[in-house]
């Protein structure tokens, strides 16, 4: 599990070499133009919307080590690719390239973690690799933004090559994991190779549906709006300066590293769809607060401040949801489909990433008291859709704590003279 966590985290770092300057390198550093970038970056998230249909299937029938090790790989000389990317087909292949390696990653470690930890551990595993990503994210575009020098192309080839390493690092320590015989697999390994199910079985499955629902609204109200909706709401209605933007999403990484480990404990006494209709609570605070920032007339200093807060806030949600909404997507897949199932989840999140930028964008730049209302009432939504989920859930699968409670019908001793008598 640690050489695991320790691939995650260092592909993070990877990532955030190149993602917070991908939109500037092509347009600018390469001069391809403001709609060679629109399409690299279209290119980017539908690669991940073709191939995650098909990763789940690949992933339950040869094992999600092999899996993951051809989408290193891939991803590895998409970046490559990427950092020599002269003319639009080349910077579009990349694109494409490194947009299905990254997204097949995701679903092959988290059903690696699924196969290492028992159905209690999984709550703590799960909140760590969120630690360990966001930490590798912040600190890997931290470093980038010291090298990076638009005036430089070579810079922008040396993040890519260092973000390449990565992937092939992530790949070198995958590939020493032995997973068979693991005492943690006889509760969660296929045992029927990945044979049977599909799609249909997973549509047929109440509570999944359920899940993925509540996951797009969760992606669409929150990482949805980010780098669009929210910004272009906060420049636009707020008058937040493009510096600003920096230090609220460095406020989000703060507060998740700082609160992922303080909240788990809170989480884990307690049922998953609770904490996650919590989450919408604390959402919908954070979009009022977003509300004042840009339409309550207050001064700069107040405007700054209560934006910067809204994406702290977000990031206490993260922090909550990463030990809740994984392990729930692992513990309601069938032992053969575990792939399947984080796969499917993974293209609900591609989803929401793609829809919310295309609605939020123009709504937070120029319908701003609408675009608030309607990000209240999708955080309420969470909600709502929260507790309708536990309902459909078993006290085990909404609190993996129960199930290593003892019994108190078998912890208590039935006097002699009772047992005698029945």
């Amino acid at each position: 599990m640690r050489r695991i966590q320790a691939g995650s985290a260092l592909s993070a770092f990877g990532l955030g070499f190149t993602v917070p300057y991908l939109y500037v390198y092509v347009a600018q550093v390469r001069d391809l133009g403001a709609a060679t970038a629109g399409i690299v970056l279209a290119v980017f998230a539908m690669a991940a919307l073709v191939v995650l249909p098909f990763s789940g299937r690949a992933i339950d029938r040869r094992g999600p080590v092999p899996v993951l090790l051809v989408a290193s790989v891939v991803a590895a000389v998409g970046a490559v690719g990427m950092g020599f990317a002269f003319s639009v087909p080349t910077a579009v292949g990349a694109a494409a390239l490194l947009g299905a390696g990254t997204a097949v990653l995701q679903p092959a470690l988290a059903t690696m973690i699924v196969w290492c930890s028992t159905r209690v551990g999984r709550t703590r595993a799960f909140a760590t690799q969120f630690f360990l990503q966001n930490l590798g994210l912040g600190v890997g575009g931290l470093i980038g933004g010291l090298l990076v020098d638009t005036s430089r192309p070579g810079s922008f080839i040396l993040l890519f090559s260092i973000e390449a390493a990565m992937f092939l690092v992530l790949a070198a320590i995958v590939g020493t994991v032995r997973m068979t015989g693991s005492p943690a697999l006889q509760d969660a390994r296929p045992s029927e190779g990945g044979k049977g199910g599909g799609i249909r079985a997973l549509l047929g499955h109440k509570a999944m549906v359920q899940l993925c629902v509540l996951g797009f609204v969760l992606f669409f109200a929150c990482y949805g709006q980010f780098e669009s909706g929210l910004a272009a709401y906060g420049t636009e209605a707020a008058g937040i300066q493009p510096s600003t933007l920096g230090m609220a999403l460095a406020a989000n990484t703060a507060v998740i590293v700082a609160a992922q480990f303080l909240v788990l404990k809170f989480v884990e006494r307690r049922k998953r769809t609770r904490v996650i209709a919590a989450v919408g609570l604390i959402w919908t605070v954070a979009w009022l607060i977003a509300g004042y920032a840009g339409l309550g007339h207050g001064s700069q200093a107040m405007a700054t401040a209560a934006f910067v807060s809204t994406y702290a806030l977000f990031g206490l949600g993260e922090a909550m949801l990463s030990p809740t909404v994984a392990p729930l997507v692992a513990d309601l897949a069938p032992e053969s489909r575990v792939g399947q199932y984080n796969s499917a989840f993974a293209l609900v999140k591609q989803l929401a990433l793609a829809v919310g930028p295309a609605v939020g964008g123009p709504m937070g730049a120029a319908l701003h008291g609408p675009y608030i209302v309607t990000f209240v009432l999708f955080s309420l939504g969470i909600t709502f859709l929260a507790v309708r989920l536990g309902r459909q859930l078993t006290p085990e699968q909404n609190q993996p704590s129960l199930a290593v409670k003892p019994s108190r019908v078998v912890a208590q001793h039935m006097p002699e003279k009772e047992t005698a008598a029945a």
